[in-house]
């Protein structure tokens, strides 16, 4: 998944962006709320972690600006201010939670995963494409009840292509989704991961999921290519 992370601590933007990395989270980084307005508008984001206190225009500020475009994308705000005052008016805002400086990076990533889950609840927290499951809380695959081991990458990448399932995804979409801003367009990293993929969900006693279809990119899904 995707993530807007909009903070202009240098040293707390890095450490967020590393623990949602960790966990397999494509994380862009905004410094104020000008570019944290402008990246919410042109991508398309499943959450928004903003600082309430930021140079040119406050995270408040900038929900209310996406809300008013109808761009309903769940929004966290992360601020050490904590009265409820703060609190009560960044929800009116239209924010759909509120963290106070300073946290954990576990607590973060369990208050990440509940707005995740509210905004899907037709998937609840399991996700499955025949005989695959892929288990959205202990971040776990199996197929035809084994496990398999994946990175926080691969993970990632076998989330968006079940989460489409069964329509294809243009590489350009993969980038977009499981990649951040800074990802090298021009190189087949794709291809490498979706390979891999291949090898540990394609087993040969088993009937392919992952196909590529030519023109267009790659599709998770039963029956043939």
């Amino acid at each position: 998944m995707r993530i807007l992370l909009a903070e202009d601590e240098p040293k707390v933007a890095e450490h967020v962006r590393l623990g949602l990395v960790a966990e397999g989270y494509a994380v862009d980084v905004a410094v104020d709320g000008d570019e944290a307005l402008w990246l919410a508008q042109e991508n398309a984001y499943d959450a928004l972690l903003l600082d309430v206190t930021m140079p040119h225009k406050d995270g408040f500020t900038v929900v209310r600006h996406l809300r008013r475009r109808q761009i309903t994308t769940p929004v966290i705000f992360l601020t050490a201010r904590d009265d409820v005052e703060d609190k009560v008016r960044g929800l009116d805002a239209g924010a759909d939670d509120y963290l106070t400086k300073p946290f954990s990076i576990s607590e973060l990533l369990a208050r990440l995963r509940a707005v995740l889950r509210r905004q899907r609840p037709q998937s609840a927290t399991v996700m499955r494409v025949g005989d695959l499951e892929l288990d959205l809380v202990s971040h776990e695959a199996r197929r035809a009840g084994a496990q398999i081991p994946l990175t926080p990458r691969e993970f990632a990448l076998l989330e968006f292509l079940i989460a489409n399932s069964p329509k294809p995804v243009s590489k350009t979409a993969i980038v977009e989704h499981v990649w951040d801003q800074h990802f090298d367009s021009e190189t087949n990293v794709v291809n490498v991961y979706v390979n891999l993929l291949r090898k540990k969900i394609d087993r040969p006693e088993l009937p392919p999921l992952i196909h590529t279809v030519r023109g267009v990119g790659f599709a998770l899904r039963e029956g043939p290519p």
